[in-house]
């Protein structure tokens, strides 16, 4: 890490954990005043797909890492890639760490196209990058899976330092949260049924039985 990313990354820093201290004193009631609507939903499959199915996951939790690693795999499989279902994921904020990620994860134009391959490459490296003590380490590992996924470090630095856009991503968080009655990750909402973690074959009967099969 150079001086100059040193530096930005300290500035960076202090403003994104402030912005966290002050968003987790906004109740729903509140976000619900912001407008979010310009907040892209990060989709994958049959966006006319009969079924939707939403997760709700936190880039910092272990247990949405795992159904990363292995349950999202054979659903992409077997139903995203398929055409079967339209895939919807939605952030949880619960920590700084989350917010951060998600933040490099949608940052810049045309974010809809990198936006999941970033995902797995947080999600693949969680137990590196999440464990990290030092807050300016983690913000480096974020930017290196941003850099890697063809990001510049001058997007990076915007996305990193856009106080209205953090805001508007968090009120989007408590928009949809307290619509779906989210208190846990992950979370899945299943042809409009909330259901909590769970293994893959029963999601698979849930899903199967949503589309008559």
């Amino acid at each position: 890490m150079n001086r100059f990313t040193s530096a930005f990354t300290a500035t960076a820093l202090a403003m994104l954990a402030a912005l966290f201290l002050s968003a987790q004193s906004v109740s729903a009631q509140d976000a619900s005043a912001v407008d979010t609507s310009d907040v892209p939903e990060m989709t994958l499959g049959n966006p006319d797909a009969e079924v939707t199915v939403i997760e709700y996951a936190s880039f910092t939790c272990p247990h949405c890492a795992s159904f990363h690693a292995g349950a999202f795999k054979d659903l992409k499989k077997e139903f995203i890639d398929t055409g079967k279902i339209k895939f919807v994921y939605r952030e949880v904020f619960f920590d700084r760490q989350g917010l951060w990620a998600a933040i490099v994860a949608r940052c810049g134009e045309g974010a809809e196209n990198r936006y999941f391959g970033i995902a797995d490459m947080i999600y693949e490296n969680q137990r590196v990058w999440a464990r990290q003590e030092d807050p300016a380490a983690i913000v480096d590992s974020l930017r290196r899976f941003g850099k890697t996924a063809g990001l510049t470090d001058a997007q990076l630095d915007q996305c990193l330092t856009d106080a209205e856009g953090a805001q508007k991503l968090y009120a989007r968080y408590l928009q949809q949260a307290e619509e779906d009655g989210v208190t846990s990750t992950p979370t899945f909402i299943i042809d409009g049924n909330r259901h909590s973690n769970m293994a893959y074959a029963d999601m698979a009967d849930l899903i199967n039985a949503a589309l008559g099969e």
